[in-house]
């Protein structure tokens, strides 16, 4: 007995003027490719659009109905279609005219007012008589009339229209482009411009290209710009965002609808455009054989996942996708069901959407997916990547494989390494250890703390009052007292470390051990990526770089974004081992004596470049006449012991015991001409004569062990000292300091009163010393914070001040207190 699906589907076909034939499928599939391509469709996503549409949310089109039937059997004959699933399609179609039509004659009778409606008039008696020979194959069937066709399709269970096993169900996102019919994908089936399309509209030609791609999307995409852009405006009035516009150039039609959607209140959400593209892309990769199905499925999960998270329902998913079509295209574009292909995915009855969203993925595919993304960014150098593209997000392009780079930027990662940092290739991997300054960081959070409990020091000083910037910078430090200021500095040091990858000149062995040494630091200090993240933007907020132009909206954009590479890193907690040396406290304090003389005193001091040596030559001979490791040596013993306060002392002092006798010596040189050293002993005269800067009252030993400790930092950078040698200096030093002073307030009177007595003449005098007030103003208040370290550390001998910081990133050696 024949099948009466087919014998029915038989003799509908003959209404599209096919002979009538038991088997619908029976043709060569050349030809029927030849008359898919006559119908419009050259490759299954039009098919798939075609059989939707014959399917609407509403009353169906019967002439769509005829078509879908006919271009079923093609797809099958074609080998577009596995048998069964064309099987499944005929009885999705067959049920529903059967649902809405209770006769043969109605049924033709509605084809013929559709074709009228539609305007055609050619083939009017054709229609007429496939009509007729379709009611006599109805009388003469076997039994396969009207009723019992209608009997036999309520009895038939309807089988999958989309692919649906597990792992297939992240491709019916793909739909929004072209509905995904049978897996897999094949390019002269489903997409025979795709290598091309690749080219021209994403200039992906190769499996790495489309990884970066893919990766970027997932991780920032296009709504990171406008995210950012949004924000901005929210906080700006209207001739701020009107001006921001002019300066749009070409991007002006982009910027009209980004402000269309913020003044009349349109959900500013558009990130399902990237992650739809995501599954687009990873469709395309798994075509062309660049991604295996693994991978492809991760990728296409992964943005599931992101979806999943981000979006109830179907509904909110389109119209998201929908604003970042408008914002891209610069085109305002719907975001409801006025999109005939949208209100069929939303709601046709066979629509590969008809499962909730939340049902695309499974738990275990979702997990299956997580990992993959993470292992694609397993490696340390995403970590750099990340922290460095929160500065230059085009970083972020280079996610996946290492990609080659080319000569300009090569040349412009050395001129950055040399103009801005004073690196150079000659310092080797050592050279970087001097920009890793966990000091810095024990410093900020010393001073977040004591500003949480009222125990900054005064902002009067001797030396005056810091500026109101200033103030309002420390006054910032109170908010970040929960979170540990680490990030600030490694972050920078994140940037270095890859501006010194991108330069090629550096072991990129080396630069790798030094960024899973930071990976390792910033995973034990921060637990996740939100505490990691949260702590950034607070410091930002408290120590912007550039004030106007602050990273805090770019940093909490990649906290709050579920793709951001921050969330997908490989945060695991390894054996702590810094990318540079953690001196103690004790050290810190010592190296803190040179104090404003040298304001880099956040850690110890490393070897320089040769460039940097040459200068640190150069200034030992100016200013010392230093001119080797011994003169050097000699010099620092000679501060140590008896410095420029012994010549006071000897030369100086003694005059303030006789007035009378002091002011002779000064009328003596004021009436003759004097050379240099009398003209210098002269000036010293004079203030001794008028007390300046206290200098007949205070301790200068100060002014001695400043320098004594700038000038040991300098032998050691030029390896003029070696390291036992170092360390003698500065415990000297420590000890000296300590002796004479009980606090740093007296070691800065010590320290100006010194610098102000033994300048020699010059006509920049008094801004040399308001300059070095400023600098003992800020460094004694942490006006602004960074200027210096004194504010955090207690002075040598003294009791300890400040309170235990809440955090672990301090250093070894602190006093811990019950306060």
């Amino acid at each position: 007995m024949a099948d009466p699906l087919n014998a029915w589907w038989a003799q509908q076909l003959v209404l599209c003027g096919w002979a009538f034939e038991p088997d619908p499928t029976d043709m060569e599939p050349p030809m029927a490719v030849a008359r898919l391509a006559q119908l419009g469709v050259v490759e299954r996503g039009e098919l798939g659009w075609r059989l939707l549409e014959a399917s609407p949310p509403g009353v169906p089109n019967p002439q769509f109905q005829l078509a879908a039937l006919e271009l079923i059997a093609l797809a099958a004959a074609a080998d577009w279609l596995p048998s069964a699933q064309a099987r499944a399609w005929v009885l999705r179609v067959a049920k529903s005219i059967h649902a809405q039509y209770a006769s043969l004659d109605e049924w033709l009778a509605a084809l013929k007012r559709a074709r009228l409606e539609e305007g055609w008039s050619h083939g009017d008696e054709d229609f007429a008589l496939a009509g007729e020979v379709l009611a006599q194959l109805e009388h003469q069937g076997d039994g396969i009339t009207w009723d019992a066709i209608s009997q036999h399709l309520s009895s038939c269970r309807e089988q999958s229209l989309w692919p649906e096993h597990e792992n297939e169900r992240p491709w019916a996102l793909r739909a929004i482009f072209a509905p995904v019919l049978v897996l897999p994908p094949q390019p002269d089936r489903d997409w025979p411009e795709v290598a091309r399309w690749l080219e021209s509209e994403w200039q992906i030609r190769g499996r790495d290209e489309l990884i970066h791609i893919l990766l970027w999307l997932g991780g920032q995409g296009h709504r990171y710009g406008w995210d950012l852009d949004a924000a901005r405006l929210l906080e700006a009035d209207g001739a701020t965002r009107q001006s921001w516009l002019r300066g749009l150039n070409e991007q002006r039609r982009y910027g009209q609808v980004m402000l269309a959607y913020l003044e009349q209140g349109e959900p500013l959400e558009w990130a399902a455009w990237d992650w739809l593209r995501m599954v687009d892309l990873a469709y395309a990769g798994l075509m062309l054989g660049w991604l295996s199905a693994d991978e492809a499925e991760d990728f296409a999960a992964h943005a599931a996942d992101l979806l999943m998270r981000r979006y109830n329902d179907w509904m909110a998913l389109v119209q998201a996708y929908q604003r970042g079509r408008s914002l891209f295209e610069g085109h305002r574009y719907p975001t409801d069901q006025a999109v005939p292909e949208l209100a069929l995915l939303l709601s046709s009855p066979v629509s590969p959407w008809r499962v909730p969203l939340q049902d695309v993925v499974s738990e275990t595919q979702r997990e299956r997916s997580r990992l993959a993304l993470r292992s694609w960014r397993a490696d340390a150098r995403h970590w750099v990547l990340a922290l460095a593209s929160v500065r230059e997000p085009d970083l972020l392009y280079r996610q996946g494989m290492s990609v080659a780079l080319d000569e300009t930027r090569r040349q412009d990662a050395r001129r950055y390494l040399a103009e801005t940092l004073g690196l150079f290739p000659d310092e080797g991997i050592e050279g970087l250890m001097r920009y890793w300054l966990p000091a810095q960081s024990h410093h900020l959070n010393q001073l977040a703390i004591d500003a949480a409990h009222g125990a900054l020091p005064p902002l009067d000083t001797d030396f005056g009052r810091p500026p109101d910037d200033a103030i309002h910078l420390r006054e910032r430090v109170q908010s970040c007292v929960r979170h540990a200021a680490t990030i600030h500095m490694a972050e920078k040091y994140a940037f270095y470390l890859l501006m010194a990858g991108d330069s090629g000149d550096f072991d990129a062995a080396g630069l790798g051990r030094l960024a899973e040494s930071l990976r390792g630091v910033l995973c034990r200090l921060y637990p996740n990526p939100k505490r990691l993240l949260d702590a950034w933007a607070a410091w930002e907020a408290a120590l912007p770089e550039l004030p106007e132009d602050t990273l805090v909206h770019d940093i909490r954009w990649h906290r709050d974004d579920p793709g951001s590479p921050f969330h997908w890193l490989d945060w695991r907690q390894i054996e702590w081992q810094e990318p540079g040396p953690r001196p103690s406290l004790t050290r810190l304090t010592a190296l803190s004596l040179a104090g404003p003389l040298n304001p880099g005193t956040w850690g110890e001091p490393q070897r320089e470049s040769r460039a940097e040596r040459e200068a640190l030559q150069q200034w030992l001979d100016s200013h010392y006449g230093l001119h080797s490791p011994e003169g050097l040596q000699d010099f620092i013993d000679f501060l140590l012991e008896a410095g420029d306060r012994q010549e006071y002392q000897i030369n100086y002092a003694p005059y303030t015991l006789n007035r009378a006798r002091l002011e002779e010596e000064i009328a003596i040189l004021e009436s003759g001409e004097c050379g240099e050293e009398e003209r210098n002993h002269l000036l010293r005269l004079r203030r001794v004569r008028d007390n300046e800067a206290g200098c007949n009252d205070i301790d200068m030993t100060a002014w001695d062990l400043a320098q004594a400790v700038d000038l040991a930092i300098a032998g050691r950078s030029l390896d003029w000292l070696g390291a036992k040698r170092f360390d003698d200096v500065l415990d000297t030093a420590l000890a000296e300091a300590q002796r004479h002073y009980g606090n740093w307030r007296d070691y800065a009177l010590g320290l100006y009163a010194g610098f102000a007595f033994f300048m020699g003449e010059t006509e920049e005098r008094d801004n040399f010393l308001a300059r070095f007030r400023e600098g003992l103003a800020a460094w004694l208040s942490a006006a602004p914070p960074l200027a210096g370290s004194w504010a955090s550390l207690d002075f040598p001998g003294a009791r300890p001040r400040h309170w235990a910081p809440l955090h672990i990133d301090t250093l070894p050696g602190d006093a811990r207190t019950l306060h």
